[in-house]
Formats: C-alpha cells, sequence, structure tokens
C-alpha cells in the first residue's frame, strides 16, 4: 500500500519539491538584499529599545529610515501577498484528489478488493500524503519567515495583518487545514473539480472568518495614556499592535482621531484663534494620547491559539472524511 501511494503521488511530490526550490531561488537572494538595505533602520530601532514611550525626534528618525525602505521594496509586500495562498493551494492540488480522483476514475474498488481495507487504504494514503505535506510547509513557513523579517521590523508588529498569517507556526496549520478540507470535499463530492472549488471557497472563508473575527477576541486590548506635554510620544517600533489611537481632553472628549501628538516646549500653550487641533490638544491641561493595542509578547500566544483551531478544524474534517469514505460503494 505504501508502495502504491508513492507510485500515485511521486509526480506531485517532485512539482511541490521544484516549486519551494524556485520559492526559495527567489526568496534568499532578495531576503539578503532586502536585509541590507534595512539595516539602518534597524539599527535606529535597536536604539528605541523596548519601551512604551520614546523622544519623538528618535521615533520620526525611524519613521524615516523604514519608509525609505518601505518605498524601495513595495512590489515585495505583493509577493508576500501571493505567499499567503500558497497553503490553500495545496489543499486543492493535493487534498482535493486524494479521494476524488481514485472514486471518480473508479481504482479505489481495485484497492478494496485486493485485501486492503477501506480503514488501512484511507490512513495510509492520509498519513504519507499529509506527512510529506507537513515537512514541505515546515520548510516553507521557515523561509518565510526569515525572508519576512525586514517587513517585520519595518511595520513595528509581527501581530499585523499579514505578516501574523506569513510567521510563526500558523502556515503549517493552515496548510493542514487546507489539506484536511481537500480530503472531506473529495470524499463527499466525489469528483475533482467540484472538490477543488468547495476547498478554495471553504478555505477563504474559514480564514477571513478566524481573522477578522476571532482573532482579535484572543485578547482583550491594552490601553496607554501618554500625557502630550510629556515630550514622550508611544513607541511604535517596539512590536506593539496598536489597534486605534486619538488624542483626547482631560474629560476624555476626543480632539484628533488617529493621531499623537507632544506639544512644544513640553507643556500645555495657550490657544490661538483658528480651531487649529494641534493648538486645541496642547492648548489644555490634562490632554492626552490614547491607545488602544495588542502587547507584542501575545504573538506567540496569538499563534499557538490560531493554529490550534485549524489543527482541530482538520482532525474533525479528517473523521468526517473518513466516516464517509466507509460510505462509498
Amino acid at each position: 500500500m505504501t508502495w502504491l501511494v508513492w507510485r500515485q503521488h511521486r509526480r506531485a511530490g517532485l512539482v511541490m519539491v521544484i516549486v519551494l526550490a524556485a520559492i526559495a531561488a527567489f526568496l534568499v537572494p532578495t531576503g539578503l538584499q532586502m536585509r541590507h538595505a534595512a539595516k539602518g533602520f534597524s539599527d535606529c530601532v535597536a536604539k528605541l529599545g523596548h519601551g512604551q514611550v520614546v523622544a519623538p525626534q528618535a521615533l520620526n528618525d525611524c519613521h524615516q529610515l523604514s519608509q525609505v525602505f518601505v518605498n524601495r521594496y513595495t512590489p515585495m509586500t505583493y509577493v508576500a501577498i501571493l505567499l499567503l495562498f500558497a497553503p490553500v493551494l495545496v489543499g486543492m492540488f493535493w487534498g482535493a484528489p486524494l479521494v476524488a480522483r481514485e472514486v471518480e476514475q473508479g481504482t479505489h474498488r481495485f484497492a478494496w478488493t485486493q485485501g486492503v481495507s477501506r480503514r488501512r487504504w484511507t490512513l495510509t494514503k492520509a498519513a504519507l500524503v499529509g506527512g510529506f505535506v507537513v515537512l514541505a510547509a515546515v520548510a516553507y513557513a521557515l523561509l518565510i519567515n526569515w525572508w519576512i523579517q525586514p517587513f517585520t521590523v519595518g511595520n513595528g508588529s509581527r501581530l499585523a495583518s499579514g505578516l501574523f498569517d506569513s510567521q510563526g507556526v500558523v502556515p503549517v496549520a493552515y496548510t493542514l487545514f487546507a489539506v484536511a478540507l481537500g480530503v472531506f470535499a473529495g470524499s463527499y463530492w466525489r469528483k475533482v473539480l467540484p472538490a477543488m472549488g468547495v476547498t478554495l471557497a471553504g478555505f477563504a472563508v474559514v480564514r477571513l472568518g478566524v481573522a477578522l473575527i476571532a482573532r482579535p477576541n484572543f485578547g482583550t486590548p491594552e490601553i496607554a495614556k501618554i500625557p502630550v506635554a510629556s515630550q514622550a510620544i508611544f513607541n511604535d517600533f517596539n512590536g506593539n499592535l496598536v489597534l486605534d489611537r486619538a488624542v483626547r481632553l482631560a474629560d476624555g472628549t476626543t480632539v484628533m482621531n488617529d493621531a499623537m501628538v507632544s506639544c512644544p516646549g513640553g507643556r500645555a500653550r495657550p490657544v490661538p484663534a483658528g480651531g487649529d487641533p494641534l493648538a486645541a490638544a496642547c492648548g489644555k491641561p490634562g490632554t492626552y494620547n490614547w491607545l488602544s493595542y495588542q502587547p507584542a509578547d501575545r504573538f506567540w500566544p496569538f499563534q499557538y491559539i490560531e493554529a490550534g483551531i485549524f489543527v482541530v478544524l482538520a482532525a474533525v474534517l479528517l473523521l468526517l472524511a473518513f466516516r464517509k469514505v466507509r460510505q462509498i460503494s
């Protein structure tokens, strides 16, 4: 049975190895180039340290250096977006045909009449193919983690959407889920193309649902209040993910949305005529920068929570697929 599975999937395995090699051939040289280009702002960020607040000018200097890097390597962000689709492609081209192609072509009957039970047939195929896919996913995840690191420093937080999805252990969990979804779809629809379509649609719905609905609730955001007259400002590069920010008066009234200010001279100043928001913020004692954020140290707990969700979903889908295979005639 093991030999048969190898014969059936060796070409697909070779294609995956070639694709991984091609991805590595692109990512390694560009990654080295980006790391060299990012050295300036990486050193600047290192000097800032991991404190919650820093001097405005020091932060501005790092932002300027970071912006130069981002402007130069913006096309690479599109590559990163494309790489997010890798797990679902594996699910479509490895998971969906695993059962559907056998049933569609009728070759499953040959295996079942040669002393191989349905349970052994399904488990062997799923274990061998799944094991190979996991190894490939781990290699892919390690490569992407290394390549995307300069963007993580430039953005300031690994918790940011897109960066979070490309790092840590979640790419492996996404791949497992996609393959399990493909096997499930193939065992129910029993035709390759419909199974591939269901895999694509189902993966997109679940991924977006977890990212937009579940992930924001993995942990309650923390709140920071920094007086505008303190000559200090929130450190955007300490790894925290800022969800919302505003400038508020002492009574909580919002003066400016999506902004932070630092008053010239480090103290409140008279409010001149004209309704200038910065002048209004600096013109009243007690005004502060208000921020809602997820702390940087929640990256790995969030990774494990999200990966756990997708691994559990994969296990449930495989269980349902195994039960459905028993009903195939």
